[in-house]
């Protein structure tokens, strides 16, 4: 069962500045250059590296606390990651958790971090997690209108819109693979599942699921539903290790439609936490055998929307 469905996901604090070697990413490859997009770019301004978006969602206002690196071009079409906070978190919990602001300034893509409407904070996912889930609150809308709020004011590519999360988080992040596929290219749910039903993605979705054996809210003998979904729905037709550093491994299906592979990263006896990130306490064991987030940008990179 999904204990994390009745369970809080605590708020994550305060990143650890010491944490972690550089463990190799998963899949190798440098960022692409962007398609030159002159026409839908002209006119956009630079923008303030930090700032916190409103947009409105049926009568409602939502936020969103919006990253733009130092490198980006307002001429240049530029990577978007949208990273959702678990139940209870928020999006400078989030940010906090996996270093994702220095990697976005490293990497030189936007990233974004959408806060929850509800109180006590969570998002909708089917069936997870209340109060969002039992109020149908449309997360899902909320986030077509940020896209669509960036590209009115960001020069985006398209092309490589990710969402990633932890928890409920990550929970949303296979929510938005199976309701948003027209425009989120890749995901990667860190200690989720995937609890939407019906799920019909508009397109094979790449997917990188890291969680812990040893996960006490998303128990990790569900996980294997969740790949065989993926594997079975972008028809992929190999399977390999491609990673395996101490109590990391990880196994990638390929072979499959659209390039669209889906890869587990299990973490042996790890717990409900962001490998190489911070510890969330109470949750189990953590690991810096991998550090997730440098993984997870590595197989966003590889996994443009085709």
């Amino acid at each position: 069962m999904c204990v994390a469905c009745s369970s809080p996901h605590l708020a994550s604090v305060g990143i650890d500045s010491g944490g972690g070697s550089g463990i190799a990413p998963v899949t190798d490859g440098s960022t692409p250059d962007a398609p030159t997009n002159a026409t839908a770019c002209a006119g956009m301004q630079a923008q303030p590296l930090d700032a916190t978006w409103t947009v409105n969602v049926g009568g409602t206002n939502r936020t969103a606390e919006v990253h733009v690196p130092a490198s980006y071009d307002p001429a240049h079409p530029t990577p978007v990651v949208l990273d959702f906070h678990g139940r209870l978190g928020d999006g400078a919990g989030e940010a906090a958790l996996n270093n994702s602001i220095a990697k976005s300034d490293a990497e030189g893509f936007i990233v974004v971090h959408p806060e929850s409407g509800t109180s006590p904070t969570s998002w909708n996912a089917g069936t997870c997690c209340d109060p969002a889930s039992t109020n149908n609150v449309d997360d899902v809308g909320f986030t077509t209108a940020l896209l669509d709020q960036m590209n009115a004011q960001l020069c985006v590519d398209p092309d490589r819109v990710y969402a990633m999360g932890m928890s409920n988080g990550a929970y949303f992040s296979h929510t938005l693979a199976c309701e948003l596929g027209n425009r989120i290219a890749a995901i990667a749910p860190v200690a989720g599942l995937l609890l939407q039903s019906p799920c019909s993605p508009a397109r094979p979705m790449p997917s990188l699921m890291v969680n812990g054996t040893a996960d006490p809210l998303s128990e990790y003998q569900y996980v294997p539903e969740s790949v065989q979904f993926w594997t079975d729905f972008n028809h992929c037709t190999t399977m390999a290790t491609t990673y395996q550093n101490g109590t990391a491994t990880c196994v990638t299906h390929g072979g499959c439609d659209a390039g669209a592979d889906v890869e587990l990263c299990t973490i042996q006896d790890g717990g409900h936490q962001w490998p190489g990130g911070e510890t969330i306490p109470l949750l189990g064991n953590n690991t810096t055998d991998i550090i997730a987030t440098d993984a997870i940008w590595s197989f966003f990179v590889a996994h443009p929307r085709t």
